[in-house]
């Protein structure tokens, strides 16, 4: 039930949301998030102590400008044909995703950007070949925090980016491990090496290096909050729209009956979210959905106030040495970042 707080935003609780989204709202919405609506290739700025950063840049200029990362028009270079897509490897905080967000406002034509789960998403919600349809011609596909996490997006995403990719369609994506490793350690990689490599052929690997932007600007922990705290901390830190308010345990149950792709709707206009008996995770769907919504909160730069354990602290050891690794600690940066006063920014991953 929604509550009010005088003359401050009005409590709500993320559990009575229950968003749905049609195949096409999920096609309306693949632009980048607004913290990233604005960025430049003139506003990054690379980290003189890494190179790979400032090449980086380069490849990115290059492949806007429809060229390949070593130079030569489309049709008019000498030696092998460049390849139709361009990806982003290396850690979470060095500027992948403003990389590819201002890669896409340069692309001329139609184009569409979103995170790798916002496109199997929309392949479930309209049919493979409706998605096909939508997305050929298209002059760019841009799509964030690839990742192969089961068999089935091995071979939706092997099978979708060849059919764009012959139909004309440039691919860019990001992600924090390289083509020839997706997979590994989430499920039987080696059985499905054809569909990867075939994956990996289609792109120019840039690998980006660096420390994480986001640790040179905010302390390295989360911020803990007193539950006594909580409403006053809330209050300082919200911007417009609702505060959510939820116990973590009823939040982590909500957000198994949500799918991941709807997590966008869920944390749409808050002013800021409160969680409350955080706890550390060990069961890894928890995990991952958690993962996910932590994503969306960042790209909406929701400020989060939290009471119990530290939310950097929130994944489990075992989880943190398994294959969903980088993710979490990716959440666990961004984290930081939403719990602290210090503003996140837009250089972000």
């Amino acid at each position: 039930m929604t509550q009010s707080r005088g003359t401050h935003a009005p409590v709500i609780s993320l559990t009575e949301r229950d968003p749905a989204m049609t195949g096409e709202e999920i096609a309306a919405s693949l632009t980048p998030p607004r913290q990233f609506a604005g960025v430049t290739l003139a506003g990054y700025h690379p980290d003189p102590g890494y190179p790979s950063q400032e090449s980086a840049l380069a490849a990115a200029q290059s492949f806007a400008g429809g060229r390949a990362s070593g130079g030569g028009i489309f049709g008019r270079r000498r030696g092998p044909a460049p390849k139709p897509g361009i990806y982003f490897d290396g850690g979470f905080g060095v500027g992948k995703t403003h990389l590819l967000a201002a890669l896409w406002r340069l692309v001329p034509g139609r184009k569409y950007f979103g995170t790798f789960i916002e496109y199997t998403a929309l392949v479930g919600a309209m049919g493979y070949q409706r998605a096909v349809e939508l997305l050929s011609g298209s002059a760019l596909v841009a799509i964030d925090e690839f990742e192969l996490d089961d068999p089935g997006d091995t071979m939706v995403m092997t099978r979708l980016l060849g059919e764009l990719v012959q139909g004309g369609t440039r691919i860019a994506a990001t992600s924090n491990t390289p083509p020839n490793a997706l997979g590994e350690g989430r499920f039987a990689a080696a059985d499905f090496l054809r569909e990867i490599t075939a994956l990996g052929d289609r792109f120019d690997v840039v690998r980006i290096d660096g420390h994480d932007y986001r640790q040179r600007d905010v302390e390295g922990h989360a911020r803990r909050t007193d539950p006594e705290e909580l409403d006053a901390r809330l209050a300082e830190v919200a911007g417009d729209g609702p505060i959510a308010v939820d116990d973590f345990d009823a939040l982590l149950a909500h957000l198994a009956r949500v799918h991941p792709s709807r997590y966008v709707r869920l944390v749409d206009d808050l002013g800021a979210l409160g969680l409350r008996d955080v706890r550390v995770l060990t069961d890894q769907s928890e995990a991952l959905r958690f993962v996910a919504l932590v994503d969306r909160l960042y790209d909406a730069q929701v400020p989060v106030v939290a009471t119990g354990v530290p939310l950097d602290e929130v994944f489990g050891e075992e989880m943190l040495g398994g294959g969903y690794r980088k993710k979490y600690l990716r959440a666990v940066s961004r984290l930081i970042a939403l719990t602290t006063d210090a503003a996140p920014g837009t250089d972000a991953d």
